[in-house]
């Protein structure tokens, strides 16, 4: 009886330590040494940070893919005041004269997306030429009448801080309330009903996603970095936006909402699927989508706006997941689902796959890694 007694407190005593390390926030140089390592990686990989990117085609590389990396860049910056990553981002906005890919005149988001680096450098030092560009365009949406530009989910992510930025800098809730009726044809318009489906708290990727369109099992699709791209949207406009705007309370509560739903559909190990209610369909694990709720995560628990006993534990398992199964040796970034919009695009999505574009896939964890890197 004695042995038994004693094998059943030595059993509890292992599942209570497991709990704890389940739930202990990683030291600041375990997750700060991932972040240096991968983005060292790119720096090295790509020297010069105007040259064009080929793919399928040739590209300029101040487009969205580019612009998210840098926007990660910038918040390792934040924490880790290295001189060569300042001079890396003003490298890129020098070598594209702090232009738009299409020029002033676009109404794109993956256009305009480039404008919060430029944003963020010039605050840092106000060189006008820094911020002519993005705000000349935005100016432009802002005084038309329009407003459904922004007829997919990612368009969010890429547009929205830019506009709260300007708002903020300038004094100017002109530049929020047009930040609204653009998300708000988003949400409620586009494809008929909008594009955020208040019975799942998720978001359709775009017209094309909408039902009667399923999934495989017969579910509604659910892009995985499609609806990180919305999380990551609301914590960089909260992060921003004054709390006496009418609308504050509104992508506040689509914010938590969204985290809520997701934290079931977590994967056993730590992952998202690329396709959040379908996982067979292309299941596996992705980093960036996971990144991006990672990222939502921590930045909503570091704001006091989510509970830590609710989402520390998955946060953590996702973060010490992609650590360990994501980034190689030399800093490559594994499991990056290429650019696409649903689930088998960028198929498949391995350990040792290379997506067409890598800049986004580590902006992405770039961002993950900084908010969980100021968890107390």
């Amino acid at each position: 009886m004695l042995n038994r007694y004693l094998q059943f407190i030595c059993v509890l005593i292992a599942v209570l330590f497991s709990s704890c390390r389940a739930t202990r926030v990683p030291a600041k140089d375990q997750v700060m040494a991932p972040m240096r390592l991968t983005n060292q990686y790119f720096m090295n990989k790509w020297p010069d940070a105007g040259k064009p990117i080929v793919t399928n085609k040739q590209r300029p590389s101040n487009l969205w893919t580019r612009a998210v990396y840098y926007e990660g860049l910038m918040a390792l910056y934040a924490i880790d005041k290295q001189q060569a990553y300042y001079d890396y981002a003003v490298q890129w906005g020098e070598k594209h004269k702090w232009g738009l890919r299409n020029g002033v005149n676009t109404r794109d988001a993956d256009d305009q997306a480039a404008g919060q680096t430029y944003i963020d450098l010039y605050m840092m030092d106000k060189k006008p030429e820094r911020i002519k560009d993005i705000k000349t365009s935005i100016d432009r949406m802002v005084k038309s009448e329009k407003s459904d530009d922004w007829f997919w989910i990612d368009a969010l992510q890429m547009a929205m801080p830019v506009y709260v930025r300007l708002g903020v800098l300038y004094n100017d809730t002109s530049y929020f309330n047009k930040m609204y009726e653009l998300y708000a044809f988003t949400k409620y318009k586009h494809g008929g009903k909008g594009l955020y489906n208040p019975a799942d708290k998720l978001w359709w990727r775009d017209k094309d996603f909408v039902p009667p369109y399923k999934e495989p099992n017969g579910e509604d699709c659910y892009w995985s970095r499609g609806n990180g791209w919305v999380v990551a949207a609301l914590a960089r406009t909260l992060e921003m936006l004054p709390k006496s705007d009418p609308h504050y309370n509104e992508y506040l509560q689509d914010f938590k909402d969204m985290c809520s739903a997701l934290l079931p559909i977590q994967r056993a190990d730590g992952f998202w699927n690329v396709s959040l209610h379908d996982l067979t369909h292309f299941g596996g694990k992705e980093t960036t989508g996971t990144a991006l709720f990672v990222y939502g995560f921590a930045w909503g628990m570091n704001n006091g706006i989510l509970p830590k006993k609710t989402y520390l534990a998955p946060a953590i398992k996702a973060w010490n997941a992609m650590v360990k199964e994501s980034v190689h040796p030399n800093g490559f970034l594994g499991y990056v689902q290429g650019t696409g919009k649903e689930p088998k695009d960028g198929q498949p999505v391995s350990y040792t796959s290379m997506p067409d574009f890598e800049d986004y896939g580590l902006g992405c964890f770039l961002l993950a890694g900084t908010e969980m890197y100021k968890m107390k």
